[in-house]
């Protein structure tokens, strides 16, 4: 087997910081309600651990950048976050990120990026076609579903703003605001960022397992389908094998968006308090 020459490259490093502000605009953009004070009102705010996929966003940008694949055609396959602890409504933090493995797929290349800081470990992988054929290793394969049926449900709107308003996070790419560059990805339209998706399903995901979203410990998903502003998902999900933990999918329609996906809560995690009426 043949490793491809940008496996191991270091990426570097970047310190970010956020603000109560960038918070609350993060849970607004994945879909929570305004009467979640926990989760918009600076005053009594948990962020999102999800948050943290936003501070780390140069990082496969930057691999893009070097011209490790075509840009413009290249997806994010799936995603991976170990939360090490909880992000400060305000803070500042350094990450450090590299490609940790390329997978060959033949006709494509699955390029592993991983981030790591002292509050969390994040991995992209980023299916690149035309970046294949070098010889390596294929790697793992799409995990097998569950044949037992979903003991949990929700359902997630999605809005018409949501791709245009995640993007003030740091995910400017055009395929999801601008039609032309959509095209040119291969949709019809621009569509929803798949981590927007994949946060907003976890919402309603942590409270029909009675945890609160923002006691996530661990998360992987794949993105198997795009998402487009307006759409409506079926969440589905399977109790894991200790604690608030499930197994889930997610589709828009009879097109799942959403497989093998896995999330895991703090022990004892409690749902949020209701809201007291004014």
């Amino acid at each position: 087997m043949t490793a491809s020459p940008w496996q191991g490259r270091a990426l570097g490093t970047r310190t970010v910081s956020w603000t109560s502000r960038d918070a609350i605009l993060y849970a607004l953009a994945v879909g929570a309600p305004a009467d979640r004070l926990d989760l918009v009102y600076e005053e009594r705010l948990r962020v999102l651990p999800t948050f943290a996929l936003t501070l780390a966003q140069w990082a496969p940008d930057a691999l893009g950048a070097l011209g490790a694949f075509d840009v413009t055609s290249a997806v994010h396959g799936s995603q991976h976050l170990l939360v090490h602890r909880p992000l400060e409504p305000d803070g500042e933090l350094t990450t450090t990120a590299r490609v940790s493995r390329v997978w060959d797929k033949g006709a494509a290349a699955v390029f592993d990026v991983e981030v790591d800081c002292p509050y969390f470990t994040a991995t992209w992988s980023l299916f690149a076609p035309g970046a294949g054929g070098f010889g390596g290793e294929r790697g793992p394969g799409a995990p097998r579903r569950p044949e037992e049926p979903a003991g949990l449900t929700a359902t997630v709107a999605t809005h018409s703003r949501q791709a245009a308003l995640y993007r003030l996070l740091g995910d400017r790419h055009a395929m999801h605001i601008d039609p032309g560059a959509a095209r040119a990805a291969g949709m019809p339209r621009p569509f929803l960022h798949g981590l927007c998706t994949l946060a907003a399903s976890l919402l309603p995901l942590a409270d029909r397992l009675g945890a609160h979203p923002a006691d996530l410990l661990e998360l992987d998903a794949r993105f198997a389908a795009p998402v487009f502003p307006g759409d409506r998902l079926d969440v589905r999900a399977r109790h894991g094998t200790a604690g608030a933990a499930a197994l889930f999918e997610a589709s828009a329609g009879d097109r799942a968006v959403l497989t093998g996906g896995r999330a895991r809560f703090a022990p004892g995690a409690t749902a949020p308090e209701e809201t007291p009426d004014a």
